[in-house]
């Protein structure tokens, strides 16, 4: 397998940025230790999913493969199904790199686009993957930021519908962390909160998704 000398030492099966910590290969961009999550261990397997069989991630309030909550027992799925023929009012949220969040991180070594992108994307119930498309790690996020944000792990974040009707997030083990709003600290790898409308979910080095609910 083909594998490519990171700037911090580790050896990356991608060629673009790190696939460990992040870092631009044969950049040289460094994320500052001070002002970024360090990586957590990872996640044992544990107890098979219920639902499909897949070793759960540690303490993961969900599982990877299909979603299944393991504090209610349930797949999350929508509350009440639309009446025949009316479509489904969706969630959206707006995902934009974000000044305010990247000069709060001061990440030495990454400057800040010069042109900022902004989209509006809709949330397909009943999850949405935040991270990096890749093909080798098998990865293909629904809010995908591999040619948008650095400092986004592969596997960065997730969003769920829980069956009570509310958004939760939860951060997968990211290497530079998710944050919520302007909370100082990030989640810790497993830990999962209640987001809804008008929430800011940051991840990376300046991304910023912004939940709206539906009109």
């Amino acid at each position: 397998m083909t594998t490519y000398a990171c700037p911090k030492g580790h050896a990356s099966t991608t060629d673009d940025f790190c696939d460990t910590c992040g870092a631009k290969i044969g950049g040289t961009a460094v994320f500052s230790p001070g002002v970024v999550a360090a990586a957590p261990p990872a996640f044992p397997s544990g107890e098979p999913c219920p639902n499909c069989g897949t070793p759960r991630a540690g303490a993961g309030r969900f599982c990877e493969d299909c979603g299944f909550d393991h504090s209610t027992g349930k797949v999350p799925a929508l509350v009440q199904p639309p009446p025949a023929g009316q479509p489904a009012a969706q969630w959206t949220a707006t995902v934009f790199a974000d000044r305010e969040y990247f000069a709060a991180n001061a990440i030495e070594g990454v400057d800040f686009p010069e042109q900022p992108t902004e989209r509006t994307v809709t949330l397909p119930a009943p999850q949405v993957r935040i991270g990096r498309k890749s093909t080798s790690k098998g990865t293909d996020p629904e809010i995908d930021l591999a040619d948008a944000d650095p400092g986004v792990s592969h596997s960065h974040a997730l969003l769920t519908l829980s069956v009570d009707g509310v958004w939760l997030v939860s951060d997968l083990g990211s290497t530079n962390g998710t944050y919520l709003n302007d909370e100082p600290k990030p989640l810790t790898a497993g830990q999962t909160r209640s987001v809804g409308a008008g929430d800011r979910v940051h991840v990376g080095a300046w991304t910023t998704i912004l939940l709206h609910a539906p009109a």
